[in-house]
């Protein structure tokens, strides 16, 4: 119910934004590169996935904007245990809310909290597959830094940022591990006004 309501909020936020003065709705969409950090770090590797959702850019000034967002994106890690591929693959609803300092252009400097409410999580080992998402906290909350440009011509830009989880992820408290990752993406605002 918790997620339901976080994502209900997020959407919310996106869509009476376009009735603000100076605001765009966009897509957007690209490449993830996480991994999970923490006490058995030394045994991960980044995962390769994707992420794809909404997002609303909302002017404040010449030079400021909030940019809330609502992403789906596939997190989670890969190691190899005695010789053998292990998976855990993570998905994810993140819902950062990023400021931005805009340059005349078309860069962006951002940064900002972001809540991501695990949706699924499932662990494969060989050619088994198990879920374990009871094994994982529903909420994880980090903060996301980056960089972005989009051509105000045509409103399509490109994206790239850090995501640093501050979350303990795991229901246990016997080991500490947190959601990081980069993400490279490209997106598209609707009617964009530069």
């Amino acid at each position: 119910m918790k997620s339901f309501l976080f994502t209900v909020v997020a959407l919310l936020l996106i869509t009476n934004a376009a009735h603000s003065q100076h605001v765009n709705i966009g897509i957007k969409g690209g490449l993830n590169a996480y991994t999970i950090m923490g006490d058995n770090s030394n045994d991960f590797d980044p995962k390769l996935s994707y992420h794809a959702g909404l997002l609303g850019h909302i002017h404040m000034s010449n030079n400021f904007a909030l940019q809330p967002e609502a992403v789906f994106s596939v997190q989670g890690s890969k190691s190899k245990i005695a010789g053998v591929d292990m998976l855990i693959n993570m998905n994810y609803v993140n819902i950062p809310l990023l400021i931005q300092y805009m340059f005349d252009n078309g860069f962006r400097l951002q940064a900002g909290p972001q809540l991501g409410i695990l949706a699924s999580a499932k662990s494969k080992t060989g050619n088994a597959t198990a879920d374990v998402k009871d094994n994982y906290k529903s909420t994880d909350f980090g903060l996301s830094v980056g960089m972005s440009y989009v051509k105000p011509s045509t409103g399509f830009g490109i994206d790239f940022r850090y995501n640093h989880g501050f979350t303990n992820i795991n229901n246990s408290d016997a080991i500490n591990s947190y959601n990081r990752g980069f993400q490279l993406g490209l997106f598209y605002l609707f009617q964009h006004k530069s």
